[in-house]
């Protein structure tokens, strides 16, 4: 838990530094999210890791706001968005600080395997930890392409490519597909050029490629047009169409050619 925590503060410092010289109306600009600014991308990552630290501290409690906030009207995230956007940006990020701060001081003495609700499935201390890097590291992503930047690719994208192998029945289920009797194997290109081989040998189907690539098609900031990842399987070449590491319904992802991949 304590390399996962330190690697979380980390993704959040990466992003920070790109928050830090905006003035308000940068904040304002818009994002590759249709309608969200980049105001929009830093109060959703702070409201969800205050929600996840209401996870682990009170599950029962959580799971009675979460079923209520789900039975009303209209998308949670939608509404979660729209009630912060009055927010200055010094504001936002000073509540991301906390909120991160908060979650990780919650989740540091727990055990990885610890479980914890969510707006699905049970998951582990470890898996929730890893989500909301995976989270900041995407809507980052937002931020860094409404500012026109290109980040430095870090070893902390391992934790990313893991859970979008492992959200492989997840992809699906979204789509209201059903999930296919096939494994999946990620064989990738990390950033210093070490090989990641991720998912069972044994693997039907397989992905190659860049690590960058492929974290950019897991969390849909990216179309499978323009990442240079190969697909060996009829099921990892449909899956590449619709692959989504994050919980909830898909996303609309991004359109082919609407930004080149950075490698």
């Amino acid at each position: 838990m304590n390399h996962l925590c330190d690697d979380l503060l980390a993704e959040w410092e990466d992003l920070d530094r790109l928050l830090a010289p905006l003035d308000e109306a940068r904040w304002a600009l818009a994002t590759p999210a249709p309608g969200w600014a980049i105001r929009d991308q830093i109060g959703h990552l702070a409201y969800f890791d205050d929600v996840a630290r209401h996870a682990a501290l009170d599950p029962e409690g959580f799971r009675i706001e979460r079923d209520r906030s789900l039975a009303d009207a209209g998308s949670l995230v939608d509404r979660a968005t729209e009630s912060y956007r009055h927010l200055s940006g010094a504001a936002l990020r000073t509540w991301l600080r906390q909120a991160r701060a908060a979650l990780v001081e919650v989740a540091r003495p727990l055990d990885p395997g610890h479980r914890v609700p969510w707006y699905g499935p049970d998951m582990s201390m470890a898996s929730s930890v890893t989500a909301r890097l995976m989270e900041t590291w995407a809507h980052g992503q937002d931020v860094a392409d409404a500012l026109d930047v290109t980040r430095v690719p870090t070893e902390r994208l391992r934790h990313i490519a893991f859970i979008g192998v492992r959200a492989l029945p997840n992809s699906y289920r979204a789509q209201g597909r059903p999930v296919p009797d096939a494994s999946l194997r990620a064989e990738l290109t990390g950033p210093g050029g070490e090989r990641w081989v991720i998912g069972p040998a044994d693997a039907t189907d397989v992905v190659r490629g860049p690590a960058l690539d492929f974290c950019l098609l897991v969390t849909q900031r990216r179309h499978p047009a323009d990442t240079a990842l190969v697909a060996d399987g009829a099921v990892a070449a449909e899956w590449m169409t619709i692959a989504q590491a994050f919980a909830g319904p898909p996303g609309a992802g991004r359109a082919a050619g609407e930004r080149p991949t950075s490698r």
